[in-house]
């Protein structure tokens, strides 16, 4: 039997975790949501076996970015799964569009089992890069991230990375080269088996942590910078400074106050 008191003390409780929701969303109001779902994909060598290959989308590299998560098995039809016996792995996301990215995060494979160093798995998560770019190359792209510390004890199986980046791609690269010597714990070969990347973006005008903070004047407000809110290209006439938050001194007007 459920008392009366009990009933209010649900009520209440409910009302005061949707009011926690509505503000969480209201404070995150500015991030917009994530970019990469649907998005094109692409990877480099895309695992098949004889008995699927009628099914090519079982292992296709749109399923990390399809909005499923759930089944992070290979053969859930939820992940990307590259080919075994490679010493490079590449997969990518085309955003469509020049992106004002904030962060990424990345579901991996874990076959639905306990992720921890019994995880066969977690061997081939190691060592991964993530790069954001203009193009479909790493070659002038920024690093956002170079696993270089994490053991099949510590790596998570979903990571969040920050990236205060703008681009077109994200792109997602392992590799287990001839004549290298990589940590214990390493796979022998590279593999990107992602169930899911997302990519989160600052709306135009807004950044710092959360992008709770609004953007100056910038001259092009799409160049204000994610992290600090400096404007790459200037300010817009009437203002001036690094944030271009500040106007003109009285008897200065127009670009740069001069």
């Amino acid at each position: 039997m459920i008392l009366p008191s009990t009933i209010f003390y649900l009520s209440i409780h409910s009302l005061i975790l949707w009011f926690g929701v509505l503000k969480m969303r209201y404070v995150n109001g500015q991030i917009r949501s994530n970019i990469a779902l649907h998005k094109p994909a692409f990877q480099q060598n895309t695992f098949t076996i004889h008995q699927y290959e009628p099914d090519a989308g079982r292992f296709d590299a749109s399923n990390a970015v399809d909005g499923l998560k759930f089944n992070l098995t290979a053969l859930g039809g939820q992940c990307t799964i590259s080919a075994n016996n490679k010493t490079t792995a590449i997969w990518w996301v085309n955003l469509t569009r020049f992106s004002n990215v904030h962060y990424i995060t990345i579901y991996y494979r874990t076959d639905n089992r306990k992720w921890d160093s019994s995880n066969g798995y977690t061997s081939r998560f190691l060592g991964f890069s993530v790069y954001v770019s203009n193009t479909t190359s790493l070659l002038g792209g920024t690093l956002c991230f170079k696993d270089n510390d994490f053991t099949k004890s510590t790596i998570p199986a979903v990571l969040n990375i920050s990236c205060p980046v703008y681009g077109q791609y994200v792109i997602y690269y392992n590799e287990r080269l001839p004549g290298v010597v990589y940590p214990d714990g390493y796979s022998e070969y590279a593999f990107a088996e992602i169930c899911e990347l997302e990519v989160y973006e600052c709306g135009i005008g807004y950044f710092g942590y959360k992008c709770t903070e609004s953007c100056g004047h910038c001259l092009d407000p799409a160049q204000c910078s994610p992290v600090e809110g400096t404007c790459s290209t200037g300010c817009s006439a009437g203002y001036f400074g690094q944030l271009c938050k500040t106007e003109c001194k009285s008897g200065n007007y127009g670009f740069k106050c001069n």
